[in-house]
């Protein structure tokens, strides 16, 4: 079968299965009380999504301890394999993570490379973590080096793609199911920062104040209050509140600090300068008074806890908002009313955006009894905004999480680029260094140096048929290909050496972009002070033994294609990870594999790339695409000349002097001999017969 046939094959495969659909949580119930055993409780499903209340015992009824759910139903996230991870979350009503599960992944470095251990022990960092944080992925030991525990999570080595992917999927599939469920973060930005404006103050007195609606009053009657609780076992008030039913009972006053024109005026300069410093940056302070005859923050209230009942509600989220037990003396204006108050803090983990509309809740008890006391509760609420033109509203232009890793790799970007820069005039200028073949084999010796050490076990940038398959699942179930913004060099590669595909085909890749290539060409240097022999294989055997890699291509795309796990299995012809991702620390069968490919390579030169490399057989499927036929030729190449076809270790050329492009791997020795005088024989032999030209020249 023809290179063509088979990617004709597989072509008409993937239309046959584009309809395929995408992926879905798969847990029932009874895996849902399998991951959440006794004393747990897992409740009805959602009638709308697909989220399990998980609950346990308190007290005689059942509390909701947490909601479960399959990350692959609200971010489906393709993972360096193309597939999204999928793991089970349960997150906490408050939004905390109460713990993560990984479920099932296609990521190539931990599966058979690391192990699962590294990537459980990843997700295990999120348990009481807050999905109202931005989460970012440090390096490893991140956190023992002094990275903030609440918002940092430790990388780990070697996995920096498939671990941002995993952790973007934690974030977005939290705050899908906090959004739909928990009510609160609905429409807010990530990563707004909201500031009060520190100019324009205007000296403003109580009075003026509360005209302009900067301190907001609240009052409830005791009739109003007696209404609500007309209906419970409680409905009576107290003596007072019948005999005054339109006195207020609730009688309170709320204002945010932060703003000058607020807060100096109420406290004066000192005590408000005195407060924005004891805060600190992004924190906001509140301040509550209640002046009727129910104090709200309560009989027993203690500076510096949280006052009972009061609560601060914002997109339906409970803002945690502690007292700070500052001096309050002489603090106040003319004709502020006395009464007990309190100035609360509210932490920036809290999310809260000052700019936006927000509730005061406050919240009456009544009891009945005196031995078994019961006690029945009613909320009161007032909404408080301030207008917008009080505040600097900026949102930092992150851009998708992606965007972190193109950040923190800018300088291996940089120095790969240069690399590609210095790279392709060389290739492209064949009379330049190419033509002088001591300082081009200096040359191409130190490129593959560095395209081992640096492109491949620095930079990790070892292009693999793991993307190809990445991509073949993308394209038909997730329609998702962000998973190849996740690793910056080797994208850039990828770009590379595509565009390289038109120029000169499959060889810029093999032949000067690939580690394992590199490190196979590196290792061949050793069979001459080894006294090794180098082997070539027949040309009846060659041209068999060149098929196997489509036939390898054809099945790990086909596999792809039907999501067989089989494409991971069948990936693992590539000796990539083993020897360029993991350094060649992994469980001895595919060590042994690796170093007996190298060693093969010694007898036979560079025979996984010719033989059995599926990614090199994906590009010589894609180097048909080539515009010029670029290796120069005479007319005298094949006959009589045979000296390229003998130099050229990859068997490119044949016996008629003709190139086989999807099997050259660009190393210009070819290009070279046809350039040297002292090498190319009908340039010798023009030499010895100065008034005979040679009937073809080189063409460029």
């Amino acid at each position: 079968m023809t290179a063509q046939a088979i990617a004709a094959a597989i072509l008409l495969f993937l239309a046959l299965l584009a309809a395929f659909p995408a992926q879905a949580g798969t847990l029932d119930r009874a895996g849902m009380e399998a991951a959440f055993p006794l004393p747990l409780v897992v409740g009805e499903k959602d009638d709308r999504l697909p989220i399990w209340p998980i609950m346990k015992q308190q007290a005689g009824s059942y509390e909701v301890l947490a909601y479960a759910f399959e990350s692959i139903d609200f971010a489906a996230i393709p993972g360096f394999g193309g597939a999204p991870p999928n793991l089970l979350i349960a997150l906490k009503p408050d939004g905390t993570f109460l713990d993560a599960k990984i479920l099932s992944h296609h990521e190539p470095v931990f599966l058979e490379g690391l192990g699962s251990a590294p990537l459980v022990a990843f997700v295990d960092q999120y348990a009481g973590m807050s999905a109202k944080r931005a989460i970012s992925v440090g390096r490893a030991n991140a956190r023992a080096n002094g990275a903030p525990a609440s918002s940092v999570v430790d990388g780990v080595s070697m996995a920096t793609a498939s671990t941002r992917v995993v952790n973007e999927t934690m974030l977005l599939s939290a705050l899908a199911v906090a959004r739909a469920k928990l009510g609160f973060g609905a429409g807010r930005s990530a990563g707004l920062r909201v500031e009060a404006r520190q100019d324009g103050f205007e000296p403003l007195g109580w009075d003026e104040l509360l005209k302009r609606g900067y301190v907001k009053r609240f009052t409830a009657t005791n009739r109003e209050v007696d209404a609500a609780f007309a209906d419970t076992s409680t409905p009576d008030g107290d003596e007072e509140g019948r005999e005054r039913p339109d006195e207020p009972f609730i009688d309170a006053y709320v204002t945010y600090l932060n703003v000058p024109s607020i807060g100096r005026n109420l406290l004066g300069d000192r005590a408000f300068d005195k407060l924005v410093a004891e805060i600190g940056p992004d924190a906001h302070a509140l301040l509550f008074l209640t002046a009727g005859r129910w104090n709200a923050l309560g009989e027993s209230f203690v500076m510096g806890s949280l006052p009972e009942n009061l609560a601060v509600i914002q997109d339906g989220l409970s803002i945690n908002a502690r007292d700070l037990a500052i001096d309050r003396r002489g603090a106040g204006p003319d004709g502020m009313p006395a009464g007990p108050w309190s100035i609360m803090k509210i932490t920036p983990e809290a999310g809260f955006d000052p700019s936006s509309p927000w509730t005061l809740q406050l919240t009456v008890t009544r009891e009945r009894g005196q031995i078994l006391t019961e006690r029945v509760s009613k909320s009161f609420e007032t909404k408080y905004e301030l207008p917008q033109d009080l505040f600097t509203r900026t949102k930092p232009d992150l851009g998708p999480t992606w965007v972190d890793s193109w950040t923190a790799r800018w300088p291996e970007l940089g120095l790969i680029g240069a690399a590609l820069l210095l790279l392709t005039p060389t290739l492209a200028r064949e009379r330049g260094l190419v033509a002088d073949g001591p300082r081009f084999g200096w040359f191409r010796l130190s490129f593959l140096v560095f395209t081992l050490g640096f492109v491949g076990w620095w930079a990790q940038a070892q292009l693999s048929i793991v993307t190809v398959v990445g991509a073949v699942r993308a394209a038909i179930y997730t329609h998702d290909a962000s998973f190849l913004l996740y690793d910056p060099p080797s994208l850039l590669i990828w770009a590379f050496a595509l565009a390289a595909l038109v120029v000169w085909g499959r060889g810029t890749f093999c032949g000067w972009l690939c580690p394992f290539g590199a490190l196979q060409e590196l290792a061949a240097w050793l069979a001459k002070p080894l006294a090794i022999r180098q082997r070539q294989v027949s040309p009846a055997l060659d041209r068999w033994l060149r098929k196997l890699k489509y036939a390898a291509l054809a099945g790990i795309v086909a596999a792809a294609a039907s999501a067989s796990p089989l494409a991971d299995m069948f990936s693992e012809v590539e000796p990539f990870k083993t020897s360029i991702t993991l350094y060649f620390v992994r469980s001895w069968p595919f060590v042994a594999y690796a170093v007996g490919l190298i060693v093969l390579n010694l007898f036979v030169y560079k025979a996984f790339c010719r033989y059995l490399c599926p990614l090199g057989a994906f590009l010589a499927i894609g180097g048909r695409l080539r515009m010029l036929d670029w290796i120069p030729r005479r007319a005298e190449c094949g006959s009589p000349c045979q000296l390229c076809k003998v130099r050229c270790r990859y068997g490119a050329i044949d016996q008629a002097g003709k190139v086989d492009y999807a099997e050259c791997f660009q190393c210009m020795d070819c290009v070279t001999i046809i350039h040297d005088p002292n090498q190319c024989v009908p340039q010798i032999l023009a030499a010895k017969r100065p008034n005979v030209r040679l009937a073809t020249e080189a063409a460029e």
